[in-house]
């Protein structure tokens, strides 16, 4: 006599539960909205709906497969034409959390520390928030304003377009042009820092472990805050504006006072987390 499937079928299906990539909690209440930024509506579109639809997109494309983070997911598949899909999905899902965590509905003035490194490599705070917003507005299609730091302590704009990522191992598709608009799309800060020669790999001057995991010609720095520009987060409550004002220039005007720059600072490993987790985003999807 043949023996009962229906075990057997619930424990596939409990792994296969188990293995779900799901939307991850905020870790700020967003119930009324982004105070300043984003109303209740175009919030639950931006976040809500959106996030849902990128996390049921990636788990179709996942199925059977073992859990590895969004984050994970693209820098393993930054390479590979095939799973092109599932680098979009995911890199997507992590990027779109990466904007929304690092916003607040209760902005604090900036930590002492890390103004002072942002004004060693824009000059001054203002100088750094009219760089984020003209080029946000002059992006020219869907994608990610990024704030990166090296581990020289050093601070540059970097643009990626569509689903790019800004992480060095995903180098690949870092998506960094526009071709409409490709001298102007990242700042002479990064092209600076590109253009500064890689570590060795071998010999006695080899960066070793240092290197480890980075894609040929990446620069080897992190994201440290975001600003997301594609037209879904700010439409629905900016619109497109006009030449005078208004549209996706207001919207980045308004995000910049909501950022939380308590995680900024964790993402940028200053001091006060010497010893302990240096890099919030660590914990994001």
């Amino acid at each position: 006599m043949l023996r009962p499937t229906l075990p057997r079928i619930g424990r596939s299906l409990g792994i296969f539960r188990r293995s779900l990539h799901r939307v991850p909690l905020l870790a700020h209440e967003f119930s009324k909205g982004v105070p300043g930024l984003l109303s209740p509506s175009g919030f639950d579109v931006a976040w809500t709906q959106y996030q849902k639809l990128m996390i049921d997109k990636l788990n179709l494309l996942t199925a059977g497969q073992d859990s590895i983070p969004p984050k994970e997911l693209a820098i393993k598949y930054a390479r590979d034409p095939a799973q092109a899909p599932t680098f979009n999905y995911a890199s997507m899902a992590h990027n779109n959390n990466f904007f929304f965590s690092c916003l607040t509905p209760d902005p604090k003035p900036m930590p002492a520390w890390l103004q002072t490194d942002l004004e060693a490599s824009f000059s001054s705070i203002e100088t750094l928030r009219r760089e984020f917003i003209l080029t946000t507005n002059a992006m020219f299609g869907p994608g990610f304003v990024w704030l990166m730091k090296t581990k020289q302590r050093k601070y540059a704009i970097l643009t990626t377009y569509l689903a790019g990522s800004p992480y060095p191992a995903a180098h690949y598709r870092q998506q960094p042009v526009d071709m409409n608009t490709e001298d102007k799309s990242i700042s002479e800060v990064m092209r600076k820092l590109n253009r500064e020669p890689p570590a060795n790999s071998v010999g006695a001057h080899s960066g070793g472990a240092k290197t480890k995991g980075l894609a040929p010609g990446a620069l080897d720095a992190q994201p440290i805050l975001c600003i997301n520009t594609w037209e879904h987060v700010y439409l629905p409550d900016y619109g497109h504006g006009t030449i005078t004002g208004g549209g996706k220039k207001q919207f980045a005007e308004n995000w910049w006072q909501a950022i939380d720059w308590e995680v900024v600072g964790a993402n940028a490993g200053g001091p006060q987390y010497a010893g302990g987790t240096t890099n919030r985003s660590s914990f994001m999807i």
